[in-house]
């Protein structure tokens, strides 16, 4: 049972990445039917990130009382009737309103489905479930893509998608009674409800939701703007760009599916620890001034080097502050990822105007060195007793 269980949960984050990276590849044919300007993508994306950090920090009273099972089918049948809605939207304002269960819909099952695996299952499971995340990202654009080129308007690329979403629902619900199922006595109803407050308040979390933080800013900041630092830094052309930073993507979810077999060896704590030696790596080669070949490498390093950090650090939430709360102090972590993966790399942007773009790996760095200092100091310290 706990095999079938696991392959739903998999289907479930693939469904989690579908929609993630659509509005950016759907963007140039929405804007021009929208009549808004080109940046008007941006305010959309604000309220979808806004949903998704309320519906984090909230998700452990959710998941109390309906169980991770229920709270990940409303989730999703919440993300499905959000997508449709975009593909009946024939306004701008129509598609910020339908922003909001967009939103809300996926930090709760995010919140969820991380703690059901970190408490259930080993490290390796929770590795390659962010790599099905990066299958479901990369999918999404994809689809779009082919609906588009196949002459249909963007309305029919989210609708493709809701109605995948909408068969995923209908699963969810129809297998809800396999999450009633337990593993190692670590069980759902002995959870204790934490509020923020007392979160903040447990010896280590500061640290680790600063790790959270960091990471999340070092991820986003580096893909978002790496086609235009090799542009516009290393002149080289847009095209080739745009292929080195979708390899950046291509080196987390690759990592990650090779990272669920190196945890097999290796704890979280020391995977964390590889993956930001790779990427000091990556960023020094950027730096490094020997040609583009070290810089397209520093990239990939990069890439690399973000694929084990997120998922070790959700697995070992448990054992760091006990099974008991880890629902509580995962579901305010996302909220503090949320908050690196939306604020900074916009900060970037404001920053390379006065500074340039290649203050790029400088930005990149002074957020991993925090984040080092922040996570070695959780790891002197024994939290859980």
């Amino acid at each position: 049972m706990y095999s079938i269980l696991l392959i739903i949960i998999y289907i479930a984050f693939i469904s989690l990445g579908l929609p993630d990276s659509v509005l950016g590849s759907a963007w140039p044919s929405m804007q021009p039917d929208l009549a808004v300007p080109v940046s008007y993508a941006g305010g959309i994306s604000l309220i979808i990130a806004g949903g998704t950090i309320i519906s984090s920090l909230f998700s452990n009273y959710l998941i109390h009382k309906l169980g991770t099972g229920k709270v990940t089918a409303i989730s999703v049948a919440m993300t499905a009737a959000a997508l449709f809605g975009f593909s009946i939207s024939g306004s701008y304002w129509q598609l910020c309103l339908w922003g909001i269960p967009y939103g809300l819909g996926a930090g709760s099952v995010d919140a969820a489905l991380n703690n059901f695996v970190a408490l259930h299952y080993k490290a390796k499971h929770m590795s390659w479930l962010h790599c099905f995340w990066g299958i479901g990202a990369t999918a999404g654009p994809y689809i779009m893509g082919f609906v588009l080129t196949r002459g249909f308007n963007w309305t029919m690329g989210y609708r493709t998608i809701s109605i995948l979403q909408i068969v995923l629902t209908a699963i969810l619900i129809f297998t809800l009674p396999l999450w009633k199922e337990k593993k190692d006595g670590r069980e759902e109803d002995k959870q204790h409800p934490l509020s923020l407050p007392q979160v903040i308040k447990l010896p280590g979390a500061k640290g680790v939701l600063i790790g959270f933080f960091c990471y999340c800013s070092v991820e986003a900041t580096a893909g978002l703007w790496a086609s235009s630092y090799m542009v516009l830094n290393r002149g080289i052309s847009t095209e080739t760009a745009a292929k080195w930073a979708a390899l950046f993507y291509l080196g987390i979810t690759l990592g990650r599916l090779v990272c669920g077999f190196v945890t097999m060896k290796v704890n979280d704590k020391n995977m964390i620890r590889i993956g930001q030696s790779l990427m000091a790596l990556g960023i020094l080669f950027l730096l490094l001034p020997f040609g583009n070949g070290l810089a397209f490498g520093g990239l990939i390093l990069i890439g690399l080097g973000c694929a084990p950090v997120y998922p070790s650090l959700i697995h070992a939430t448990p054992d760091t502050f006990g099974a008991e709360v880890s629902q509580s102090v995962i579901g305010v972590q996302m909220a503090s990822a949320y908050v690196g993966t939306t604020f900074m790399p916009p900060l970037f942007g404001m920053l390379s105007e006065v500074l340039g773009i290649g203050f790029y790996p400088v930005y990149i760095a002074a957020f991993l060195v925090l984040m080092v200092v922040m996570l070695e100091g959780v790891n002197r310290i024994k939290i859980q007793t």
